[in-house]
Protein backbone atom coordinates (compact mmCIF):
# COMPACT_ATOMS: atom_id res chain seq x y z
CA UNK A 1 0.00 0.00 0.00
CA UNK A 2 1.07 3.23 -0.82
CA UNK A 3 2.42 5.84 1.62
CA UNK A 4 0.13 9.45 1.73
CA UNK A 5 2.16 11.93 -0.31
CA UNK A 6 4.04 13.90 1.78
CA UNK A 7 3.72 18.01 0.90
CA UNK A 8 5.25 20.79 3.11
CA UNK A 9 4.21 24.20 1.95
CA UNK A 10 6.06 26.91 3.11
CA UNK A 11 4.29 30.17 3.78
CA UNK A 12 0.84 30.12 5.65
CA UNK A 13 -0.56 32.88 4.21
CA UNK A 14 -3.96 32.49 2.06
CA UNK A 15 -2.12 31.25 -0.98
CA UNK A 16 -0.32 28.76 0.65
CA UNK A 17 -3.77 27.45 2.32
CA UNK A 18 -5.52 27.14 -0.91
CA UNK A 19 -2.67 25.35 -1.86
CA UNK A 20 -3.63 22.95 0.78
CA UNK A 21 -6.96 23.18 0.25
CA UNK A 22 -6.82 21.56 -3.41
CA UNK A 23 -4.43 19.42 -2.38
CA UNK A 24 -7.71 17.69 0.12
CA UNK A 25 -9.75 18.02 -2.12
CA UNK A 26 -8.21 16.42 -4.89
CA UNK A 27 -9.30 12.96 -6.27
CA UNK A 28 -5.89 11.48 -6.62
CA UNK A 29 -5.61 12.56 -2.78
CA UNK A 30 -8.64 11.22 -1.72
CA UNK A 31 -7.43 7.95 -2.86
CA UNK A 32 -3.94 7.82 -1.95
CA UNK A 33 -4.23 10.57 1.08
CA UNK A 34 -2.30 13.20 1.71
CA UNK A 35 -0.08 14.89 4.74
CA UNK A 36 0.49 18.34 4.83
CA UNK A 37 2.90 20.57 7.04
CA UNK A 38 2.34 24.48 6.45
CA UNK A 39 5.51 26.20 7.49
CA UNK A 40 5.04 29.72 9.02
CA UNK A 41 7.66 32.32 9.47
CA UNK A 42 5.50 33.78 12.32
CA UNK A 43 4.43 32.07 15.05
CA UNK A 44 0.68 33.33 14.23
CA UNK A 45 -0.87 31.67 10.48
CA UNK A 46 -2.73 33.69 7.90
CA UNK A 47 0.52 35.71 6.50
CA UNK A 48 -1.10 38.75 4.83
CA UNK A 49 -4.84 38.90 6.13
CA UNK A 50 -3.11 39.47 9.61
CA UNK A 51 -0.42 41.53 8.48
CA UNK A 52 -1.27 43.00 5.50
CA UNK A 53 -5.23 44.28 5.65
CA UNK A 54 -5.80 47.64 7.12
CA UNK A 55 -7.66 47.02 10.61
CA UNK A 56 -10.69 48.53 10.08
CA UNK A 57 -11.23 46.00 7.69
CA UNK A 58 -13.02 43.39 9.31
CA UNK A 59 -15.09 42.25 5.95
CA UNK A 60 -11.68 41.11 4.44
CA UNK A 61 -10.50 39.87 7.79
CA UNK A 62 -13.91 37.61 8.00
CA UNK A 63 -11.74 35.41 5.37
CA UNK A 64 -10.04 33.89 7.87
CA UNK A 65 -13.45 31.96 8.44
CA UNK A 66 -12.57 29.91 4.99
CA UNK A 67 -8.79 29.34 6.24
CA UNK A 68 -10.02 28.18 9.50
CA UNK A 69 -11.65 25.43 7.84
CA UNK A 70 -8.98 24.34 6.45
CA UNK A 71 -6.44 24.19 9.01
CA UNK A 72 -8.81 22.28 11.28
CA UNK A 73 -8.24 19.23 9.07
CA UNK A 74 -6.55 16.67 9.84
CA UNK A 75 -4.40 16.35 6.81
CA UNK A 76 -2.97 19.49 7.42
CA UNK A 77 -0.10 20.50 10.38
CA UNK A 78 0.87 24.22 10.90
CA UNK A 79 4.44 24.67 12.16
CA UNK A 80 4.99 28.19 12.87
CA UNK A 81 7.57 30.72 14.01
CA UNK A 82 9.93 28.56 11.35
CA UNK A 83 12.23 30.78 9.54
CA UNK A 84 13.00 28.88 5.63
CA UNK A 85 16.82 29.59 5.12
CA UNK A 86 17.71 29.53 8.19
CA UNK A 87 15.82 27.25 10.80
CA UNK A 88 15.27 24.42 7.94
CA UNK A 89 16.27 24.37 4.09
CA UNK A 90 15.57 22.47 1.20
CA UNK A 91 17.68 19.72 1.57
CA UNK A 92 16.62 19.13 4.94
CA UNK A 93 12.81 19.31 3.80
CA UNK A 94 13.59 16.47 1.14
CA UNK A 95 14.01 14.35 3.99
CA UNK A 96 10.97 14.55 5.47
CA UNK A 97 8.80 15.64 2.19
CA UNK A 98 7.74 14.20 -1.27
CA UNK A 99 7.33 17.64 -2.79
CA UNK A 100 7.46 21.10 -1.56
CA UNK A 101 5.14 24.03 -2.50
CA UNK A 102 6.35 27.66 -1.74
CA UNK A 103 3.90 30.59 -1.21
CA UNK A 104 5.79 33.13 0.50
CA UNK A 105 4.06 36.24 -0.92
CA UNK A 106 5.10 39.15 -1.64
CA UNK A 107 6.04 41.84 1.13
CA UNK A 108 8.50 44.45 0.24
CA UNK A 109 8.05 47.98 -1.56
CA UNK A 110 8.16 47.61 -5.09
CA UNK A 111 11.40 50.10 -5.95
CA UNK A 112 10.66 53.67 -7.50
CA UNK A 113 13.36 54.91 -9.02
CA UNK A 114 12.97 59.04 -8.82
CA UNK A 115 15.47 61.68 -7.30
CA UNK A 116 14.65 61.91 -3.61
CA UNK A 117 13.70 58.73 -2.45
CA UNK A 118 15.95 57.95 0.43
CA UNK A 119 15.21 61.15 2.19
CA UNK A 120 14.20 60.89 5.56
CA UNK A 121 9.99 61.03 5.27
CA UNK A 122 9.91 58.82 2.29
CA UNK A 123 8.97 55.65 3.25
CA UNK A 124 7.36 52.33 1.87
CA UNK A 125 4.19 51.59 2.16
CA UNK A 126 4.93 47.92 3.01
CA UNK A 127 6.78 49.01 5.92
CA UNK A 128 3.85 51.44 7.37
CA UNK A 129 1.35 48.71 6.76
CA UNK A 130 3.38 45.96 8.72
CA UNK A 131 3.68 49.02 11.46
CA UNK A 132 -0.25 49.27 11.96
CA UNK A 133 -0.69 45.60 11.60
CA UNK A 134 1.70 44.88 14.73
CA UNK A 135 4.30 42.85 13.26
CA UNK A 136 6.51 41.58 15.40
CA UNK A 137 9.66 42.60 13.02
CA UNK A 138 8.96 46.34 12.54
CA UNK A 139 9.99 48.88 15.40
CA UNK A 140 7.27 49.71 17.35
CA UNK A 141 6.84 53.53 16.43
CA UNK A 142 6.58 55.61 13.77
CA UNK A 143 7.18 59.12 12.71
CA UNK A 144 4.15 60.97 12.08
CA UNK A 145 5.16 64.59 12.32
CA UNK A 146 4.73 65.85 8.83
CA UNK A 147 1.07 67.97 8.58
CA UNK A 148 0.80 67.28 5.11
CA UNK A 149 1.64 63.69 3.24
CA UNK A 150 1.79 62.66 -0.56
CA UNK A 151 1.14 59.21 -1.21
CA UNK A 152 2.05 57.61 -4.58
CA UNK A 153 0.01 55.03 -6.19
CA UNK A 154 -3.71 54.42 -7.08
CA UNK A 155 -4.03 50.97 -5.42
CA UNK A 156 -6.27 49.52 -2.85
CA UNK A 157 -2.82 49.57 -0.05
CA UNK A 158 -2.23 53.48 -1.05
CA UNK A 159 -6.36 53.59 -0.22
CA UNK A 160 -5.32 51.88 3.24
CA UNK A 161 -1.99 53.75 3.74
CA UNK A 162 -4.26 57.30 2.99
CA UNK A 163 -7.16 56.25 5.13
CA UNK A 164 -5.14 55.35 8.65
CA UNK A 165 -3.08 58.45 7.90
CA UNK A 166 -6.09 60.17 7.76
CA UNK A 167 -8.26 59.08 10.67
CA UNK A 168 -8.28 59.74 14.07
CA UNK A 169 -6.75 57.17 16.70
CA UNK A 170 -10.11 57.37 18.36
CA UNK A 171 -11.44 55.93 15.00
CA UNK A 172 -9.18 53.27 14.96
CA UNK A 173 -9.27 52.10 18.57
CA UNK A 174 -12.39 49.82 17.99
CA UNK A 175 -10.64 47.58 16.08
CA UNK A 176 -7.74 44.98 16.93
CA UNK A 177 -4.80 47.67 16.67
CA UNK A 178 -2.19 47.29 19.65
CA UNK A 179 -1.32 49.88 22.48
CA UNK A 180 1.46 51.14 20.28
CA UNK A 181 -0.47 51.58 17.15
CA UNK A 182 -3.17 53.66 18.92
CA UNK A 183 -0.63 56.10 20.63
CA UNK A 184 0.94 56.57 17.35
CA UNK A 185 -2.11 57.61 15.62
CA UNK A 186 -3.24 59.36 18.52
CA UNK A 187 -0.35 61.73 17.98
CA UNK A 188 -0.39 61.95 14.56
CA UNK A 189 -0.62 65.43 13.12
CA UNK A 190 -1.68 64.85 9.69
CA UNK A 191 -4.13 67.22 8.34
CA UNK A 192 -3.82 67.01 4.52
CA UNK A 193 -3.04 63.80 2.88
CA UNK A 194 -2.78 63.66 -0.92
CA UNK A 195 -2.78 60.58 -3.18
CA UNK A 196 -1.12 60.55 -6.74
CA UNK A 197 -1.93 59.05 -9.60
CA UNK A 198 -0.32 58.96 -13.14
CA UNK A 199 -3.21 58.54 -15.14
CA UNK A 200 -6.63 59.00 -15.29
CA UNK A 201 -10.03 57.99 -13.12
CA UNK A 202 -10.67 54.78 -15.19
CA UNK A 203 -7.06 53.62 -14.61
CA UNK A 204 -7.26 53.66 -11.27
CA UNK A 205 -6.69 50.17 -9.50
CA UNK A 206 -9.52 50.89 -6.79
CA UNK A 207 -11.79 48.63 -5.94
CA UNK A 208 -15.15 50.40 -5.82
CA UNK A 209 -16.02 49.23 -2.07
CA UNK A 210 -12.84 50.10 -1.15
CA UNK A 211 -13.26 53.87 -2.76
CA UNK A 212 -16.32 54.54 -1.44
CA UNK A 213 -15.39 53.26 2.53
CA UNK A 214 -13.10 56.30 2.19
CA UNK A 215 -15.88 59.04 2.54
CA UNK A 216 -17.56 56.91 5.69
CA UNK A 217 -14.99 58.83 8.39
CA UNK A 218 -16.89 61.48 10.15
CA UNK A 219 -13.33 63.09 10.20
CA UNK A 220 -11.86 62.57 6.57
CA UNK A 221 -13.23 65.08 3.99
CA UNK A 222 -12.61 63.53 0.22
CA UNK A 223 -11.70 65.97 -2.41
CA UNK A 224 -11.08 65.46 -6.27
CA UNK A 225 -10.69 68.09 -8.47
CA UNK A 226 -13.09 68.65 -11.46
CA UNK A 227 -10.48 68.53 -13.88
CA UNK A 228 -8.94 65.53 -13.14
CA UNK A 229 -11.12 63.68 -14.52
CA UNK A 230 -11.26 63.01 -18.27
CA UNK A 231 -11.69 60.30 -20.32
CA UNK A 232 -10.43 59.16 -23.50
CA UNK A 233 -11.25 56.63 -26.43
CA UNK A 234 -9.45 53.73 -24.32
CA UNK A 235 -10.65 54.86 -20.72
CA UNK A 236 -14.21 54.67 -22.47
CA UNK A 237 -13.60 51.51 -23.71
CA UNK A 238 -12.58 50.37 -19.90
CA UNK A 239 -15.76 51.61 -18.74
CA UNK A 240 -17.67 49.80 -20.96
CA UNK A 241 -15.79 46.63 -20.35
CA UNK A 242 -15.92 46.65 -16.89
CA UNK A 243 -18.78 47.29 -14.03
CA UNK A 244 -15.63 47.83 -11.25
CA UNK A 245 -14.08 50.58 -13.62
CA UNK A 246 -17.04 52.52 -14.42
CA UNK A 247 -18.06 52.17 -10.41
CA UNK A 248 -15.21 53.64 -9.60
CA UNK A 249 -15.36 56.56 -12.21
CA UNK A 250 -18.92 57.11 -11.02
CA UNK A 251 -17.80 57.55 -7.41
CA UNK A 252 -15.14 59.82 -8.27
CA UNK A 253 -17.42 62.24 -10.48
CA UNK A 254 -19.96 62.55 -7.76
CA UNK A 255 -16.99 63.83 -5.62
CA UNK A 256 -15.73 66.00 -8.23
CA UNK A 257 -19.06 68.10 -8.53
CA UNK A 258 -20.02 68.26 -4.79
CA UNK A 259 -19.86 71.25 -2.25
CA UNK A 260 -16.60 70.57 0.26
CA UNK A 261 -17.49 70.20 3.90
CA UNK A 262 -15.87 70.78 6.73
CA UNK A 263 -14.66 67.80 8.28
CA UNK A 264 -11.28 68.23 9.50
CA UNK A 265 -9.13 66.41 7.83
CA UNK A 266 -8.58 66.53 3.96
CA UNK A 267 -8.01 63.71 1.62
CA UNK A 268 -7.43 64.67 -1.99
CA UNK A 269 -7.46 62.25 -4.86
CA UNK A 270 -5.07 63.73 -7.70
CA UNK A 271 -5.04 62.27 -11.28
CA UNK A 272 -2.41 62.95 -13.97
CA UNK A 273 0.32 63.55 -11.56
CA UNK A 274 3.25 61.63 -11.98
CA UNK A 275 5.77 61.46 -9.73
CA UNK A 276 9.32 63.06 -10.74
CA UNK A 277 11.04 64.33 -7.69
CA UNK A 278 10.87 63.81 -4.25
CA UNK A 279 12.38 67.04 -2.58
CA UNK A 280 14.20 67.66 0.18
CA UNK A 281 16.34 69.89 2.73
CA UNK A 282 18.77 69.30 5.26
CA UNK A 283 18.07 65.20 4.40
CA UNK A 284 14.59 65.83 5.28
CA UNK A 285 11.42 65.66 2.82
CA UNK A 286 9.90 69.34 2.12
CA UNK A 287 7.95 68.50 -0.78
CA UNK A 288 7.13 66.37 -3.99
CA UNK A 289 7.53 67.79 -7.82
CA UNK A 290 5.18 66.30 -10.21
CA UNK A 291 4.87 66.57 -13.76
CA UNK A 292 1.27 66.74 -15.37
CA UNK A 293 -0.05 64.05 -17.77
CA UNK A 294 -2.62 63.83 -20.71
CA UNK A 295 -4.31 61.08 -22.09
CA UNK A 296 -2.95 59.61 -25.30
CA UNK A 297 -6.07 58.14 -26.52
CA UNK A 298 -5.11 54.43 -25.84
CA UNK A 299 -5.68 55.09 -21.55
CA UNK A 300 -2.26 55.86 -21.38
CA UNK A 301 -0.69 58.80 -20.98
CA UNK A 302 2.24 61.33 -21.82
CA UNK A 303 3.69 63.55 -19.81
CA UNK A 304 2.76 67.77 -20.86
CA UNK A 305 5.97 69.39 -19.09
CA UNK A 306 4.43 70.72 -16.94
CA UNK A 307 5.13 70.69 -13.30
CA UNK A 308 3.87 71.44 -10.23
CA UNK A 309 5.53 71.17 -6.27
CA UNK A 310 3.20 70.10 -3.67
CA UNK A 311 4.28 71.09 -0.32
CA UNK A 312 4.56 67.82 1.80
CA UNK A 313 6.63 66.45 4.81
CA UNK A 314 6.31 62.81 4.09
CA UNK A 315 6.01 60.73 1.22
CA UNK A 316 4.74 57.13 1.64
CA UNK A 317 4.88 54.94 -2.16
CA UNK A 318 2.11 52.45 -2.41
CA UNK A 319 3.45 51.51 -6.14
CA UNK A 320 3.34 47.44 -5.84
CA UNK A 321 4.64 45.08 -3.52
CA UNK A 322 8.04 42.98 -4.60
CA UNK A 323 8.76 39.12 -3.58
CA UNK A 324 11.89 38.43 -1.80
CA UNK A 325 14.52 36.18 -3.18
CA UNK A 326 13.78 32.51 -1.32
CA UNK A 327 17.57 30.28 -0.25
CA UNK A 328 18.37 27.32 -2.46
CA UNK A 329 15.38 28.35 -4.98
CA UNK A 330 15.98 29.98 -8.57
CA UNK A 331 14.53 33.96 -8.39
CA UNK A 332 13.80 36.35 -11.50
CA UNK A 333 14.98 39.46 -9.96
CA UNK A 334 13.69 41.55 -12.62
CA UNK A 335 10.24 40.24 -12.20
CA UNK A 336 10.20 39.36 -8.62
CA UNK A 337 9.03 35.84 -8.68
CA UNK A 338 10.52 32.46 -8.89
CA UNK A 339 10.60 30.68 -12.14
CA UNK A 340 8.38 29.00 -13.30
CA UNK A 341 5.80 26.54 -15.59
CA UNK A 342 2.26 26.15 -14.22
CA UNK A 343 3.83 26.19 -10.93
CA UNK A 344 6.92 23.73 -11.70
CA UNK A 345 9.84 25.75 -10.73
CA UNK A 346 12.61 26.09 -13.27
CA UNK A 347 15.70 24.81 -12.46
CA UNK A 348 18.18 26.88 -14.90
CA UNK A 349 21.59 24.49 -14.08
CA UNK A 350 19.02 20.94 -15.69
CA UNK A 351 20.72 19.12 -18.31
CA UNK A 352 20.06 15.82 -20.57
CA UNK A 353 16.20 17.29 -20.68
CA UNK A 354 15.77 17.68 -17.23
CA UNK A 355 13.30 21.08 -17.06
CA UNK A 356 12.33 21.37 -13.11
CA UNK A 357 13.60 21.17 -10.05
CA UNK A 358 12.63 17.83 -8.44
CA UNK A 359 9.86 18.23 -6.10
CA UNK A 360 9.81 21.79 -6.12
CA UNK A 361 6.59 24.04 -6.47
CA UNK A 362 5.38 27.70 -6.25
CA UNK A 363 2.12 29.45 -6.42
CA UNK A 364 0.61 32.58 -5.49
CA UNK A 365 2.41 35.94 -5.80
CA UNK A 366 5.84 34.70 -5.61
CA UNK A 367 4.54 32.78 -8.58
CA UNK A 368 3.07 35.31 -10.60
CA UNK A 369 3.56 38.50 -9.21
CA UNK A 370 2.14 40.85 -6.67
CA UNK A 371 -1.40 41.13 -8.88
CA UNK A 372 -4.85 40.73 -8.13
CA UNK A 373 -6.80 39.79 -4.91
CA UNK A 374 -6.42 37.48 -2.38
CA UNK A 375 -9.08 35.25 -4.01
CA UNK A 376 -7.46 35.00 -7.23
CA UNK A 377 -4.52 33.06 -5.44
CA UNK A 378 -7.28 30.04 -5.94
CA UNK A 379 -6.72 29.47 -9.14
CA UNK A 380 -2.61 29.64 -8.61
CA UNK A 381 -3.28 27.03 -6.44
CA UNK A 382 -5.45 24.63 -8.21
CA UNK A 383 -2.96 25.20 -11.60
CA UNK A 384 0.02 23.80 -9.01
CA UNK A 385 -1.28 21.58 -7.29
CA UNK A 386 -2.58 19.49 -10.62
CA UNK A 387 1.14 19.88 -12.03
CA UNK A 388 2.40 18.25 -8.62
CA UNK A 389 -0.24 15.51 -8.64
CA UNK A 390 0.56 14.72 -12.50
CA UNK A 391 4.31 14.19 -10.98
CA UNK A 392 3.65 12.54 -8.42
CA UNK A 393 4.50 8.71 -9.86
CA UNK A 394 8.17 10.50 -10.80
CA UNK A 395 8.65 12.59 -7.39
CA UNK A 396 11.85 11.14 -5.29
CA UNK A 397 10.05 9.31 -2.22
CA UNK A 398 11.19 10.97 1.08
CA UNK A 399 13.73 8.80 3.09
CA UNK A 400 11.94 10.00 6.33
CA UNK A 401 8.25 10.68 5.95
CA UNK A 402 6.72 10.04 9.22
CA UNK A 403 5.00 13.24 10.43
CA UNK A 404 7.17 13.02 13.95
CA UNK A 405 10.37 13.02 11.72
CA UNK A 406 10.92 16.36 10.92
CA UNK A 407 9.38 17.50 14.75
CA UNK A 408 11.96 15.61 16.15
CA UNK A 409 14.21 17.23 13.88
CA UNK A 410 13.24 20.74 14.86
CA UNK A 411 13.19 20.02 18.56
CA UNK A 412 16.55 18.66 18.55
CA UNK A 413 17.82 21.46 16.83
CA UNK A 414 16.24 23.92 19.86
CA UNK A 415 13.50 25.76 17.30
CA UNK A 416 10.63 26.66 19.53
CA UNK A 417 7.21 26.17 16.68
CA UNK A 418 4.38 27.18 17.14
CA UNK A 419 0.87 24.61 16.10
CA UNK A 420 -2.72 24.97 15.08
CA UNK A 421 -3.33 24.29 18.95
CA UNK A 422 -1.10 27.37 19.83
CA UNK A 423 -2.94 29.25 17.31
CA UNK A 424 -5.85 28.80 19.05
CA UNK A 425 -4.94 29.29 22.39
CA UNK A 426 -3.32 32.85 20.89
CA UNK A 427 -6.49 34.03 18.92
CA UNK A 428 -8.24 32.80 22.86
CA UNK A 429 -5.49 35.32 24.05
CA UNK A 430 -5.63 37.65 21.93
CA UNK A 431 -9.60 38.20 22.69
CA UNK A 432 -9.65 38.47 26.18
CA UNK A 433 -7.20 41.11 25.53
CA UNK A 434 -10.26 42.86 23.81
CA UNK A 435 -13.09 41.93 26.16
CA UNK A 436 -12.65 44.29 28.89
CA UNK A 437 -12.81 47.09 26.31
CA UNK A 438 -15.67 45.48 24.13
CA UNK A 439 -12.95 45.24 21.43
CA UNK A 440 -12.89 41.68 19.53
CA UNK A 441 -9.77 41.28 20.26
CA UNK A 442 -6.06 43.27 20.93
CA UNK A 443 -3.31 42.19 18.55
CA UNK A 444 -0.61 41.01 20.55
CA UNK A 445 3.49 42.52 19.07
CA UNK A 446 5.68 41.05 20.28
CA UNK A 447 6.92 37.65 19.42
CA UNK A 448 7.77 36.44 22.75
CA UNK A 449 4.17 37.37 24.33
CA UNK A 450 3.06 35.51 20.69
CA UNK A 451 5.28 32.35 21.69
CA UNK A 452 4.34 32.43 25.68
CA UNK A 453 0.62 32.64 24.97
CA UNK A 454 1.18 29.98 21.58
CA UNK A 455 3.05 27.31 23.84
CA UNK A 456 1.39 27.64 26.77
CA UNK A 457 -0.65 24.72 27.92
Amino acid sequence: MRTPLRVAIIGAGPAGIYAADALMKSDACAHRGVSIDLYERMPAPFGLIRYGVAPDHPRIKGIITALHKVLDKDQVRLLGNIDYGTDINLDDLRQFYDAVIFSTGANADRALAIPGIDLDGSYGAADFVSWYDGHPDVPRSWPLEAEKVAVLGVGNVALDVARVLAKTGDELLPTEIPPNVYEGLENNKALEVHVFGRRGPAQAKFTPLELRELDHSPTIEVIVNPEDIDYDEGSEAARRNSKQVDMVANTLEQWAIRDHGDRPHKLFLHFFESPSEILGEDGKVVGLKTERTQLDGTGNVKGTGEFRVWEVQAVYRAVGYRSEDVADIPFDDRTGTIPNEAGRVLDPTARDGARYLDGVYVTGWIKRGPVGLIGHTKGDAAETVACLLADQDRLTPAPRPHPDAVTEHLTAAGIPFTTWQGWYRLDAHERALGEPEGRERIKVVERADMLHASLAQ
